[in-house]
């Protein structure tokens, strides 16, 4: 993979990436932190992304465990009190939905979490998300099926004392 083609990989994947890493872990800051390093290693591993399958759930699985790692070291009290300080960074603010959405899924346990969003946001088929993941496919599906009842559940508890979407009220 030269130069050109990493950059269009890099262009045609990282705003899709940091959505789906956002929504698994809740924080944007993080989520952008955690692809673009997750894009640092894939550049220094081309030769092995070029031969992979998927090279998108490669960089993926690396910025989320990337996340992982980091969240693990803050809640150790590892992390330098000092590094959480930095500039503010200037984004659109999310819609409500959005909000909701992703304040939703932080609630849900992280299997069923990461499950929804690999299949819904990513869109991903069941069979990919059991490889990249790494549980067999029924299991998938369970994680699915419970999830989406789950989030449905928070999602209509959310909503302005219960109105579903498209309801009026007076």
């Amino acid at each position: 993979m030269d130069e050109r083609e990493f950059d269009d990989f890099y262009n045609a994947s990282y705003s899709r990436i940091t959505g789906q890493v956002y929504a698994m872990i809740g924080n944007r800051d993080e989520a952008e932190e955690c692809v673009q390093e997750a894009f640092v290693r894939a550049w220094a591993h081309r030769r092995k992304l070029e031969r992979a399958e998927y090279p998108e759930a490669w960089v993926r699985t690396t910025a989320y465990r990337l996340a992982v790692s980091r969240w693990r070291r803050t809640t150790r009290g590892r992390r330098p009190a000092d590094r959480a300080l930095g500039a503010a960074t200037e984004a659109a603010p999310p819609s409500e939905t959005h909000v909701a959405l992703v304040t939703a899924l932080r609630q849900l346990p992280e299997a069923q979490r990461q499950a929804l969003v690999l299949h819904h946001l990513a869109d991903l088929p069941v069979h990919q998300v059991a490889r990249e993941v790494g549980v067999p496919e029924g299991t998938i599906k369970a994680r699915l099926s419970r999830g989406r009842a789950a989030l449905a559940a928070l999602l209509s508890d959310d909503s302005n004392g219960g109105l579903q979407e498209g309801a009026s009220h007076v």
